[in-house]
């Protein structure tokens, strides 16, 4: 009976104990050779955005399904590569694909990895009306200038803009909220020497853009 109780004991402990993410599969997957995993490691020698925030940055679901079937987000590759919009710029290889389990296994480190001291952007999720969608597309394009680096999303509903940064075509269902008030606020703090003008936005300007940039969704992704 002692034994019936501690082997019952000890199989719900295992069952109700959190699974802790395993931190060497960037190594074992080799995304650490791409990506960096820390702060502390230099930006240069990396080609690919970096990942030491990727649980403030990325929603869990996109993650999982964009390991398993990849798509290109930076069309002209990342500003860190020395080649960046150089003539002589090849584009990056294909991102690696990983296995079901692979992708659930890299998602669940991925979403454990924060950037300590980030904002609470306290945007709600209440729908854009049209016409404060229309105001906000305005801000966005001209007034910012977003259009010039990144692909929004036109009135047909396709992808339109730039390349030379990451696309926001489907941002609403790759990002969050919160890292992208953030990123609109103060992005030298997540990249010290990226292209990412400073426009010194309130809260009241960096929420609207961070709703609109939220409400962009296109493609099968949706």
């Amino acid at each position: 009976m002692y034994f019936l109780i501690t082997t019952l004991l000890l199989g719900w402990l295992i069952w109700a104990s959190p699974v802790l993410a395993d931190s060497t599969l960037p190594e074992k997957q080799g995304c650490s050779s791409c990506h960096r995993f820390s702060a502390e490691e230099s930006p240069e020698s990396h080609k690919a955005p970096d990942l030491f925030y990727a649980g403030n940055k990325f929603q869990k679901s996109w993650l999982e399904k964009f390991l398993q079937t990849p798509v290109v987000v930076r069309k002209a590759g990342t500003s860190t590569d020395p080649d960046f919009l150089k003539a002589s710029s090849t584009p990056a290889p294909p991102h690696p694909t990983l296995s079901g389990k692979e992708a659930l296994a890299m998602v669940d480190y991925l979403m454990s990895l924060s950037m300590p001291g980030l904002a609470k952007g306290n945007v709600d999720d209440a729908p854009l009306s049209k016409g404060n969608k229309v105001r906000i597309k305005i801000l966005f394009e001209r007034n910012y200038g977003c259009i010039a680096c990144h692909e929004g999303i036109n009135l047909a509903g396709q992808a339109r803009g730039g390349i030379s940064g990451p696309s926001l075509a489907n941002a609403g269902n790759r990002l969050t909220a919160d890292w992208v008030f953030n990123w609109l606020k103060t992005p030298k703090k997540f990249i010290a020497r990226g292209r990412m003008p400073f426009y010194n936005l309130d809260d009241e300007s960096a929420i609207k853009l961070t709703k609109y940039i939220m409400s962009l969704k296109i493609g099968d992704w949706n």
